[in-house]
């Protein structure tokens, strides 16, 4: 598959105007306050580690939203209230009045808590800290029951790009193919329509070696608003230059 380097640059830099707009003004969620908890890397670095983690088999904003509701249920997100709390009463706070996941993650939260508190002596901020390379973060999240490489790469990600964590290389940070990016880097010709998870990251590894992921976000909003399975709105789109075909006919 040959490249035309100048439309994978004009991708890359519309890439990164996409990252600077969200990192001006970062958003998780439609809610201020669990925006807040989300990025206050100084005070709750766990929430954000949290909220990483629970990114499995839902909307993404509905898992961005689990560490603020979780706090209403208990009253309180401080590491030492949560290091506290047994299994049986995540489970609680976590399923009443209504289920806060689609899927049994109590065991989860609370072993993503104990890690925290033993490893990183409840300090979450301990795990990019000192400007480490990107493997290291990677690595760090991967070590965290239910963290496998996609949302250990998104985490890097949004650390790096959007929360400004300084990192000494972002050669480690993958692209991070959900379902819209996966459909988007599809059509704009660069795997087929059937390609794995390994083949969309291996060839954003080959686009873009320094930085694989710088993919992500752009991709992403791209594939909610516009470029959808159906009637996608090609005219609207801001890749409607870089993509080699109409998918509105």
């Amino acid at each position: 598959m040959v490249d035309n380097p100048a439309r994978v640059e004009g991708i890359l830099q519309l890439a990164a105007q996409a990252r600077e707009r969200s990192s001006s003004r970062v958003e998780f969620t439609s809610n201020p306050e669990a925006d807040a908890l989300l990025t206050d890397l100084q005070h709750h670095p766990h929430a954000f580690v949290l909220g990483c983690l629970m990114s499995r088999q839902v909307r993404a904003e509905k898992a961005w939203l689990l560490p603020w509701a979780f706090r209403e249920r208990l009253g309180s997100f401080e590491i030492a209230a949560l290091a506290r709390l047994t299994e049986p009463e995540v489970l609680h706070h976590m399923m009443h009045p209504t289920p806060l996941h689609r899927l049994p993650m109590a065991g989860v939260f609370r072993d993503g808590v104990q890690r925290i508190v033993s490893i990183y002596g409840g300090d979450a901020s301990r795990m990019w800290s000192g400007s480490p390379p990107s493997a290291a973060i990677v690595r760090r999240f991967l070590e965290f029951r239910g963290a496998g490489p996609k949302i250990a790469s998104m985490a890097a990600n949004l650390l790096v790009s959007l929360l400004g964590v300084p990192v000494s290389d972002r050669y480690s940070i993958d692209i991070s193919p959900d379902r819209h990016i996966r459909r988007v880097f599809s059509r704009l010709g660069f795997v087929p329509d059937d390609a794995d998870d390994d083949l969309i990251i291996y060839r954003a590894r080959e686009l873009s070696p320094e930085y694989p992921g710088a993919f992500d976000l752009l991709l992403w909003e791209v594939g909610r608003e516009t470029c959808r399975p159906g009637n996608p709105r090609c005219t609207a789109c801001a890749l409607a230059e870089q993509c080699p075909r109409d998918h509105a006919t």
